[in-house]
C-alpha cells in the first residue's frame, strides 16, 4: 500500500468515523468516571466498528503504521507458490487473523465444528513440556490443526455433543445451560489414550496495548495465591516462556494467560493457526510429521509483517462505556460490587510508560480484569495445564465492550468455548472461587438481576 493510498484511506476512514459520530456517537463534553474505558484511546462508536477503530489519539505517523497493520491483519494466506501471502499450511486452522477475530471481536461458535472458524483445540499429554509449558502430543504438537491443503490430511477432526440441564433462579426463572462434550476423530496417526483437550475460541483484540502496558506490580498487587485473607478468592499469576525474549515472563494474554506479550501471541498464531513460519518460529509447526511440509521456507511471514500486526493490535481504540449515569446502571454497578464480582473483574488501572507509544502510556483505563488465574470450578475445567495454570484455572476476561458483542460480532456467545449463549448463562457457569458470586446472582430478585445485566451491557 503506497503512502498516498494510505493517506487517502486514512482521510476516508476519518470521514466515515466523523460522519457516524454526528448522532449518538458524539464525544460528550463531560466524561463520567469509567466512561473513558480506554483513557484517551476511547472511541465513541457503538456500531459494528466499535472494536475495529484506531485509537483516536494516535499521531499521524502511528496512525499510518496502524493502517498498514490493519492490512496485514486482514491478509488472507494461500498455499505456495504464490506472489503474495503464500506458505499457508499444509495443516492449519484458518487463513487470516481477521477470520478468527471477526470485526476485531469475539468469534462465534460454528454450527459445524470442523468448518473454518475461530474455534480450535489446544492439546497435550500429561507431564511438562519444554520451558515448563504443556507437554506436546507426539506427531501433533500442542494445537490440533483440523484443516489441510489439497493432497494433505488434517491432523484430526473435532467432535462436539451437548448435554443440557436447567438452573432455576430465585424468582422461578428457568435457564437451560448447555454442556459441550468434546472428542477427536479421524486422526492421521493414532492418538495417545491420555490426550488432553482444551477447546478455545478467538477473543477480541481491541485494548491489548493497554493491557500489555499495565505495570506488573499493579497486577501482582491483586494476587493472593494462598487466599491469605480468607475471602475464598486466590488470584494467581501465570509465568510463561516468552519466545521473543527467550525468558520467563508474567503471562497476560490467552485464555490461561499463556503468553506474555502481543508479539509472541501474534507469532504463535501465525505458526499454530496458519502453519506459517516467522523469525520467532522459523520451523514449520508440522515439521517432521508425515502430513507436514519438509520443504517449508523460513520465514514465510517477515518480521516487518509480524511487527505491523502487533502494532495494529496494540493501537486499536476501546469503546466507551454507555449510559453509565442511568440510575438502573448505577444500581447495577453497586450490585456487581455487592456480589464481589469486582474482586476478580478489577475495574481500573493506570498504565505505565511504553517506549515509542505515548498514546497508551499513563492512561486510566477500565478493563474489569485482574489479569490473574482463578479456579473456576469443575464445570468449566478443561483438565489441561498451561505453565502455572492448572486444569480448572482460567484468566479473568476483561469485560469492557461486552455489551457491544451482538452489534459488532452478531452473537452473544461467551466463555472459552462459546457454550454460554448470553451473559446470564456465562455468570451461571462460574464456579470454584466465583461460586458465592454465582449463588448471589441466582438469589437476586428480577429487578436487581436486570439492573446488574444493564450495567454489564453498558460496558
Amino acid at each position: 500500500m503506497t503512502k498516498i493510498s494510505i493517506q487517502i484511506f486514512t482521510l476516508f476512514l476519518m470521514i466515515v468515523i466523523l460522519g457516524s459520530c454526528q448522532s449518538d456517537n458524539v464525544k460528550p463534553t463531560r466524561q463520567l468516571q469509567g466512561e473513558l474505558a480506554g483513557g484517551e484511546t476511547t472511541v465513541f462508536i457503538s456500531n459494528s466498528q466499535a472494536f475495529g477503530t484506531p485509537a483516536p489519539n494516535l499521531s499521524e505517523a502511528n496512525l499510518e503504521k496502524h493502517l498498514e497493520g490493519d492490512q496485514a491483519f486482514e491478509a488472507i494466506f494461500v498455499s505456495s507458490p504464490a506472489p503474495k501471502q503464500g506458505g499457508l499450511g499444509p495443516v492449519f486452522n484458518n487463513t487470516s487473523c481477521i477470520a478468527c477475530h471477526p470485526s476485531d471481536g469475539r468469534a462465534s461458535v460454528p454450527a459445524n465444528v470442523n468448518s473454518l472458524s475461530g474455534f480450535f483445540f489446544r492439546i497435550s499429554i500429561p507431564g511438562e513440556g519444554a520451558n515448563g509449558g504443556p507437554n506436546p502430543v507426539p506427531g501433533f504438537g500442542t494445537q490440533m490443526q483440523h484443516q489441510a491443503l489439497f493432497g494433505y490430511q488434517p491432523e484430526a477432526l473435532m467432535t462436539r455433543e451437548y448435554e443440557y440441564f436447567t438452573e432455576i433462579l430465585s424468582d422461578g426463572t428457568e435457564i437451560e445451560l448447555q454442556k459441550p462434550i468434546y472428542g477427536i476423530k479421524d486422526p492421521y496417526i493414532a492418538l495417545p489414550a491420555d490426550v488432553q483437550i482444551s477447546p478455545r475460541i478467538g477473543m477480541p483484540v481491541f485494548g491489548l496495548g493497554l493491557l500489555q502496558a499495565i505495570k506488573e506490580d499493579d497486577i501482582l498487587a491483586h494476587a493472593d495465591e494462598n487466599d491469605s485473607d480468607g475471602d475464598g478468592i486466590s488470584g494467581k499469576p501465570n509465568y510463561v516462556w516468552d519466545a521473543v525474549s527467550q525468558s520467563v515472563q508474567l503471562g497476560r494474554f490467552g485464555w490461561k494467560a499463556g503468553t506474555s506479550n502481543i508479539l509472541a501471541q501474534a507469532a504463535g498464531a501465525y505458526s499454530d493457526d496458519m502453519g506459517l513460519t516467522t523469525p520467532i518460529h522459523p520451523v514449520e509447526a508440522s515439521y517432521g510429521q508425515s502430513n507436514g511440509d519438509p520443504d517449508a521456507i523460513s520465514p514465510e511471514v517477515s518480521q516487518e509483517e509480524l511487527d505491523a500486526v502487533t502494532f495494529y493490535c496494540l493501537t486499536l481504540g476501546v469503546p466507551a462505556a454507555r449510559n453509565i449515569n442511568d440510575q438502573d446502571v448505577v444500581q447495577g454497578r453497586k450490585i456487581f460490587d455487592q456480589l464481589a464480582c469486582n474482586q476478580c473483574h478489577t475495574p481500573s488501572y493506570t498504565t505505565g510508560l511504553v517506549e515509542g507509544l505515548p498514546e497508551i502510556s499513563e492512561q486510566t483505563i477500565y478493563p474489569y480484569t485482574d489479569m490473574l488465574l482463578h479456579d473456576m470450578g469443575e464445570g468449566l475445567a478443561d483438565n489441561r495445564n498451561e505453565f502455572k495454570a492448572n486444569g480448572q484455572e482460567w484468566k479473568t476476561r476483561p469485560l469492557w465492550g461486552i455489551g457491544l458483542t451482538n452489534v459488532t460480532s452478531g452473537h452473544t456467545t461467551f466463555l472459552h468455548d462459546g457454550r454460554a449463549r448470553n451473559i446470564t448463562e456465562a455468570i451461571l457457569w462460574h464456579g470454584g472461587e466465583a461460586q458465592a458470586s454465582t449463588d448471589g446472582f441466582k438469589a437476586l430478585n428480577t429487578t436487581d438481576r436486570e439492573k446488574l445485566l444493564q450495567f454489564l451491557n453498558s460496558l
